[in-house]
């Protein structure tokens, strides 16, 4: 019973870090004109990283940020800087409707498939069944939007490769969270994932920073939707499998829809509602109930 509790929260912790992703879209809608993503996307990772690192400085030294496996490390620094750069570019390629849904759909499929592959995880029928619609229903949500669908093979490669990412990235931090505290880990990760991005914002204008909604677009993305959300999805990870993690962050379109809906006034129409059905029936059947995997030791990194 009490693992079957823990596991229900560790559902709930993802939940919330996924709704909170979901704002990264709104947020961004009320950015200046000529706004760079991919400058966006580093600041949030540097600004995440920095403010999590003061946290674990203040509550508890430098005791926390020694001792961390160098390959383990470096490697989920490089899957989330990889997500970041991999994302924002195949969206520029295939656009934003063909990106979503290729770097989305991609993520869960990745994740049940390496953590079996790494971490002997079977996600069982439950998963397979809400992972399906789940991810039917991203597709139906994105496309019910209208506008031009450009598929670009470029595109679609660097997508799956965001999504991909992701997922590895899921896998190798719930490694490190077995040997370390979320905040720490959160902290570390995010912050030399920003030094690696560091390099592809020479030579990029960065001039509409300086404008107020710049400044509060960025806080919200640095402390919201990456310091706070992945503290939550840290902390869900540590009770939940990697497959079951990762398709519960299909809750993110899910959340974006509805804000565009209630806050954007974007005008969504009969396809759109029932891509969201979707997608919360997905979230339902995994959320409710589901055996959690047994603890094993992670085979990446060390």
């Amino acid at each position: 019973l009490m693992q079957e509790n823990d596991s229900r929260s560790g559902v709930w912790f993802v939940l919330m870090a996924a709704m909170l992703w979901g704002t990264t879209g709104t947020s961004q809608a009320f950015a200046p004109a000529g706004f760079d993503p991919m400058v966006i996307g580093t600041l949030r990772l540097a600004l995440g990283g920095g403010a999590m690192l003061l946290l674990v400085v203040l509550r508890n030294g430098t005791s926390q940020l020694r001792g961390w496996p160098l390959k383990s490390t470096l490697a989920a620094a490089a899957f989330t800087a990889l997500y970041q750069a991999f994302f924002f570019a195949g969206v520029a390629k295939t656009g934003v409707a063909v990106g979503t849904i290729v770097g989305i759909g991609s993520t869960p499929v990745a994740g049940g498939l390496l953590g079996y592959l790494f971490r002997d995880e079977r996600p069982g029928r439950r998963w397979f069944i809400a992972t399906a619609l789940a991810i039917f229903g991203c597709v139906v949500l994105t496309l019910s939007r209208g506008g031009i669908v450009d598929i670009d093979l470029t595109g679609v490669f660097l997508a799956s490769g965001a999504g991909i990412a992701y997922a590895a990235y899921t896998l190798v931090v719930k490694g490190l969270l077995e040997q370390h505290e979320p905040d720490a880990a959160i902290a570390v990760v995010f912050c030399l994932g920003a030094l690696m991005l560091m390099p592809l914002l020479i030579g990029r204008d960065v001039a509409w920073l300086v404008a107020p909604r710049s400044i509060a677009v960025v806080l919200h993305l640095g402390l919201v939707t990456a310091a706070l959300a992945y503290w939550l999805f840290a902390r869900g990870l540590q009770r939940v499998p990697v497959a079951t993690a990762v398709t519960l962050t299909l809750a993110e379109p899910l959340t974006a829809g509805l804000l565009g809906l209630l806050v954007l006034g974007e005008q969504l129409n009969t396809v759109s509602f029932v891509g969201i059905a979707l997608i919360f029936s997905g979230l339902a059947v995994l959320s409710l109930g589901g055996r959690r995997a047994p603890k094993v030791p992670a085979k990446f990194g060390g």
